[in-house]
């Protein structure tokens, strides 16, 4: 009597649609066994694809078939196609089994291979599923594809968004609060370049941000956050992006910039997380014996833990945090400006905006002349292939690099204002939160703190133990204490000139000189 293991595989499309299920080609194949004669040794049971004979029963029965013992003369299923789709490697299966001396069978399709042109037949009843496979994969692709050039997201939503579905049944993706509002927020902070991205990550997790490291990383680099859909390459068709049906998160010119962070063509000064609320200064400190970083760190005592900034080096550089931290909010307080100053710092200020707003027309002209140097390099290009100086391939490369500068550029243009605004309003907002600078610097949270010391100092402070010297300071704070000096020496009331003492600040960081601030306050 002749021993067979029976072999069913169904997939999820296939059961609902042609009524392959596992029971009804079990019963057909025993059945079939009982008026052969034939002793069914094992039923293996299958519910993936059959394009590869990667599938876990079947490679659970390989291995069984190879282990020393009793093998079944035969590998029974119903249909050629439960099991292959793939014409090429069945042969190679069945050329497996032929060695092991197993014979696999199709009951409805049976065929003798000893016979040579019984292959033939084989080829057809392999060959007919595969192309019907093929050709529903083709229309599935072509139908994602024609969905994306309608401007349509295919698959599941990205983080910040949700899948939806229309009145008439079209789906489409919405934002997902609070998520869309934390991805807005990651993408300024990415532009911003204050944290890098896995600090990023690492603060919107805590905001409630759900996400992997990896799904992060993609998500970033995704155009879809501003409105774009992105059709690849097919073919003769070029990749392109277009416009998409769903609600942007972010601007296109934001999403350039991250990208420019992210491909290190824009670097900015990052704040340092730390996780120790005693120790605000950590990585903002210069040793002044030997000009190595300071770190931070706690030392036990018999009932409380000390904090200390110090020194790696052997130089033992030491400071107590307390004090440390004490005299920096003094140094802070010179910043402050005061309430009488106000309209004169608002003068200043605006003044300043005015010079500086003067220049965007020059740098809106000056990327309308890039774009159009892009566009004539583009049109060129084109001109050369009609006239077969350059190959197809060389002028698509050129047009993707050509057009995907000029989108980058008209983001940008997009966002540079056309007129000057009037920012008198957020400027008496901006001189009230300065007056309680101090305050909120004592008040703020750890991050709050490190916001606060990275704008005032854009470059690292020496700290000597009584008094902080940088090489840099921000410009306002530049002169609000120049200001603040002027004021203080010119002790025979006369009239200051306040409007122009900026270009006077001579930028030395926390010990400007004073003597020129006496020299130009004399002559006044």
């Amino acid at each position: 009597m002749k021993v067979a293991d029976l072999y069913i595989r169904v997939s999820t499309d296939e059961q609902a649609d042609k009524g392959y299920s596992q029971r009804n080609q079990e019963e057909v194949l025993r059945r079939y066994c009982a008026l052969q004669n034939i002793e069914v040794r094992k039923v293996i049971y299958e519910d993936h694809s059959a394009k590869t004979f990667n599938r876990p029963a079947w490679q659970r029965l390989l291995a069984d078939l190879k282990k020393p013992g009793r093998r079944p003369d035969l590998i029974l299923f119903t249909k050629w196609d439960r099991f292959s789709r793939n014409a090429g490697d069945a042969y190679q299966m069945i050329s497996l089994l032929g060695k092991m001396g197993i014979d696999p069978q199709a009951i409805e399709q049976p065929l003798d291979l000893t016979i040579p042109e019984n292959k033939m037949m084989l080829a057809f009843y392999l060959a007919a599923p595969e192309v019907e496979n093929d050709r529903r994969a083709l229309n599935v692709f072509h139908g994602m594809r024609r969905a994306k050039k309608e401007g349509r997201w295919m698959g599941t939503a990205p983080v910040g968004y949700k899948n939806k579905t229309d009145e008439t049944g079209r789906k489409h993706i919405a934002p997902k609060e609070p998520e869309a509002d934390i991805m807005r927020w990651a993408f300024n902070e990415l532009a911003a370049s204050n944290y890098n991205t896995e600090q990023v990550l690492k603060i919107a997790r805590l905001k409630g941000l759900k996400c992997s490291k990896n799904n992060f990383w993609v998500a970033i680099r995704n155009p879809v956050y501003c409105g774009k859909i992105h059709v690849p390459r097919f073919k003769d068709e070029d990749s392109k992006f277009v416009m998409g049906l769903h609600q942007p998160l972010i601007s296109e010119a934001l999403y350039y910039e991250v990208q420019d962070v992210l491909d290190g063509r824009k670097r900015k000064q990052r704040i340092k997380l730390t996780s120790d609320d005693a120790l605000p200064l950590r990585g903002f400190l210069i040793c002044p014996s030997c000009g190595r970083m300071l770190t931070g760190s706690a030392s036990r005592g018999r009932k409380h833990y000390y904090h200390y900034y110090h020194c790696i080096s052997s130089c033992g550089a030491r400071f107590k945090a307390d004090e440390t931290n004490n005299l920096f909010i003094t140094e802070i307080k010179k910043y402050v400006p005061r309430k009488e100053l106000q309209p004169l710092y608002k003068k200043m200020l605006l003044t300043a905006f005015n010079n500086a707003t003067k220049h965007t027309q020059d740098e809106r002209r000056q990327m309308l002349i890039q774009i159009n140097i892009l566009t004539d390099k583009l049109r060129e290009a084109r001109n050369l292939l009609f006239s077969k100086e350059i190959s197809p391939e060389d002028f698509r490369q050129s047009k993707i690099d050509y057009e995907t500068e000029i989108i980058r550029l008209e983001a940008k243009l997009s966002e540079i204002p056309e007129e000057k605004h009037n920012f008198s309003k957020l400027l008496d907002q901006g001189l009230e939160t300065l007056s309680q600078l101090d305050t909120f610097y004592e008040t703020g949270s750890i991050e709050q703190k490190r916001k606060i010391i990275g704008s005032i100092f854009p470059e690292k402070i020496l700290f000597d133990g009584t008094q902080y010297r940088t090489t840099k300071l921000n410009e306002v704070a530049q002169i609000i204490y120049a200001m603040e000096v002027a004021f203080s020496e010119n002790k025979k009331g006369t009239s200051i000139d306040f409007t122009s003492l900026s270009q006077v600040v001579i930028p030395l960081g926390l010990e400007p000189r004073t003597h020129t601030l006496k020299v130009y306050c004399s002559t006044n």
